[in-house]
Parts: structure tokens; sequence; C-alpha cells
């Protein structure tokens, strides 16, 4: 029997023929270039989304805990209490019950008419300054105003040479936060050349008053002196040029400064509060401004 009937046989009996109908799969997606396997891989990240459906119950235990472990992984802080900030009063915003400096001071003498009204009206605000010094001295036993004149001029004089040579920090030690900006106001790019010459009166307290902030308690001071100096100051702009003043001329300063001390704090100081400008005086001169000319108008 030859291979022709052979075929014939199994051909005409379809029974005896099985057909394999399985499928053979071949990948197409392998990368060409084997290098750089594991880099492909770790550029695909997997990305953990949210459940919005998921009903969570805020009350339960359970919501709690899973609350808190998502925070944990995500390296979120636990929530706080809400609480209120903590406030700190180092200064008074104003000046309370101010002194009003009499009109002529400084050129009236004491032995005229309006030399003799002034010292009335002195004596007549004199107790209840006295009643501001005996609060003061419970606090600073050591206080005595015959004394105080002298930390006045010192820090007087330390406040203007730190604003001089712009030493901002040295200046926060002699000055109030509410002074401080008022002081550095307007003082970009210039140069202050400042020089204290000499005192023609002592100084001398004319003014303090005592008050209390928030609770009876916090208890702060004011006490106003009279300086009568003599000065230098010089004002240039950026491009080096004089603005106000000299650095020759010497001119008789007569000032009113407030200084003030919180008395409940233990590490309270006195420092520069605010500068009296009194209603009768005259206006100050305006600054002249440099400007660049445009030489096409």
């Amino acid at each position: 029997m030859n291979l022709y009937q052979i075929a014939r046989a199994v051909l005409g009996k379809p029974s005896l023929f099985v057909a394999d109908l399985s499928l053979i799969r071949c990948r197409h997606t392998k990368h060409w270039n084997p290098k750089w396997k594991k880099e492909r891989r770790e550029k695909v990240i997997k990305v953990d989304l949210s459940d919005f459906e998921e009903k969570h119950d805020d009350n339960s235990e359970i919501a709690k805990e899973r609350k808190r472990q998502k925070m944990k992984e995500k390296g979120i802080y636990p929530q706080k209490p809400w609480q209120e900030k903590p406030l700190y009063l180092s200064c008074t915003g104003s000046i309370f019950e101010p002194y009003v400096p009499p009109e002529g001071d400084g050129k009236f003498s004491a032995m005229s008419t309006s030399g003799a009204k002034q010292s009335m009206q002195f004596i007549q605000k004199k107790t209840t300054s006295y009643r501001a010094v005996k609060k003061i001295k419970k606090y600073e036993e050591e206080f005595n105003v015959h004394d105080f004149t002298d930390q006045v001029n010192d820090i007087y004089r330390n406040a203007h040479e730190a604003l001089a040579n712009k030493e901002k920090d040295k200046l926060t030690d002699y000055v109030t936060e509410k002074l401080y900006p008022e002081m550095l106001y307007h003082l970009e790019n210039k140069i202050i050349k400042w020089k204290f010459i000499g005192s023609l009166e002592p100084t001398r307290v004319v003014h303090a008053r005592c008050t209390n902030l928030v609770t009876n308690d916090n208890h702060f001071a004011q006490v106003t002196a009279r300086l009568h100096t003599q000065q230098t100051l010089a004002i240039y702009d950026r491009f080096g040029r004089l603005m106000s003043g000299s650095e020759i001329l010497t001119k008789d300063v007569l000032e009113y400064v407030v200084l003030e001390k919180h008395l409940s704090n233990q590490y309270g100081r006195w420092r520069l509060h605010a500068k009296i400008i009194p209603s009768w005086a005259p206006a100050r001169p305006a600054i002249p401004k440099t400007f660049v000319l445009n030489n096409e108008l």
C-alpha cells in the first residue's frame, strides 16, 4: 500500500481527521532594545486614586482611624483645636494726656509776666505728675526725677546716633515700636550727619502720666522731658548732594520728648515714644527734591 492510498483512506474518513484550532499569541510589545529595561519600568508610576464614592462616617472610630492613617501616609500634621493667638502690648499707640508746651517757651524770662504765668501753670499740673511719679516708684523703687534726666540724655543721644548710622537693630533698644517706623520714614538712600554739641539748659521732667491697658494690672508710664540743646544736622540725597541742614552751622533746638516704659513688664525699660510739636510752632520749610530733567521737553 503506497502513500497515495494511505492518504486517500484517511481523508475519506472525517472522524479520523482532528483540526487544531488553538490560538498562538505572538508578543509584539516587547522592546527591541533589551537595554534600559529597569528605567523603562520605573517611569510608569502607579497613582493611588481617591475613592470618592466611599462613604465616611465622621462619628465612627473606624473613620477617624482611617483618616489618621491617610494623613500619616501623606505627611500631613493632625489638626489642632482653634485657639486665639496671645496678644502682647509692648507700647501704647499714642500719648495719653499730652503735655502742651507754653507758647514762647525758651524766649521769655521767669521774671517777666509771661514767664510768671508759665510757672503758675506748671505748678497746677505738677500735682497730677507727682501722683504718677509715686505710681512709677511702686514698680521702680530707685526712680528719681532729678537723676532720670541723665538717662533721658543718654537715650536721646544713642537713639539719634543709631538713626544716623542706620543701625536698625540698635535703634529698637532706644525707641518704641510706635516711634520706630516714624523715624525711618523716607530715609531710604539718604545720608544723615548728626552731632550733639551740648546742652544750653539742664534737662528737666515737666510731665508724667500713668495708665493701664486691657487689664487693671497692665500699667504703662510716660514721662515728658524738656531738652534745650545745640545740634548739627545735615541730610544728603542718594547722589551726595545736600538736601537740608549743614554740618558746620550749629542750631539751638528746644524739644519735648516723651519716654515710655511698660511698668508691668519685669524687663521693661525707658524708650523714646514720641515728640510733642505744639500747634504754635512755625512750619518747617520743605526739603527740595532732586529730579532728572528731560531734554526733549
